[in-house]
């Protein structure tokens, strides 16, 4: 089973992904979290990386592909995947539409987990990462028992830059203007399925898991 997960930022999209992984028991595989470990570990790629995620711009596709590509080689694969946050652009997904082509597979399900805006505004701003262990809260939706204080580590919560209000919108624009499109590509490819991403967690879960079958 060969999942890709669209959305805006802060739509959702990973937790889902989450949820699906555990469920069917495949790699959820997120290009955020491989960027953050290469941020965190200081790697070239990662700080080419970050310059771009500060300001609310994509990752180039050279950046991304080949990584991707390569995971999705290795053995944990073989019963599928669920990719998280890739493609982004019509480039990407032509180019991973053509490496599975090439390995004699394609995508089974693209699903969109659909926000308005002003909601992914209101979510993400409200977003608080630790500097110690990285652990993420919000502070209306998963608030700390102290605040500003991380429940894991004691250490102290801040509000990155890439969930900032001026970034959060900039990173709305960049997505409909280059994500958007993945939409109609995956409409024609006869996979697109969309799920409001504005209810309760659980309930979004439920239509993902109607769509995917069991």
């Amino acid at each position: 089973m060969k999942i890709i997960m669209l959305g805006a930022p802060g739509a959702g999209k990973g937790t889902q992904a989450k949820k699906i992984a555990a469920k069917y028991e495949i790699p959820h595989i997120s290009t955020g979290d491989i960027f953050r470990a290469n941020i965190k570990n200081g790697t070239e790629l990662g700080k080419k990386a970050k310059t771009y995620m500060d300001q609310g711009l994509l990752v180039p596709d050279e950046l991304v592909v080949d990584l991707v590509v390569d995971r999705l080689n290795q053995d944990d694969c073989k019963k599928g995947f669920v990719l998280d946050g890739f493609p982004r652009t019509i480039p990407q997904a032509e180019a991973l539409t053509e490496a599975l082509q090439s390995l004699g597979q394609s995508m089974d399900f693209a699903i969109d987990v659909n926000v308005p805006d002003q909601n992914i505004i209101n979510r993400m701003s409200g977003r608080r990462a630790c500097v110690g262990c990285g652990a993420t809260y919000h502070i209306v939706y998963a608030p700390t028992k102290t605040e500003g204080i991380c429940d894991h580590c004691g250490g102290e919560l801040i509000l990155r830059d890439d969930d900032k209000p001026e970034t959060v919108e900039n990173r709305l624009k960049v997505y409909h203007e280059q994500t958007q499109p993945l939409i109609d590509y995956y409409t024609k490819a006869g996979i697109l399925h969309t799920v409001d991403g504005t209810v309760d967690i659980e309930d979004v879960f439920k239509a993902v898991t109607d769509i995917l079958g069991a």
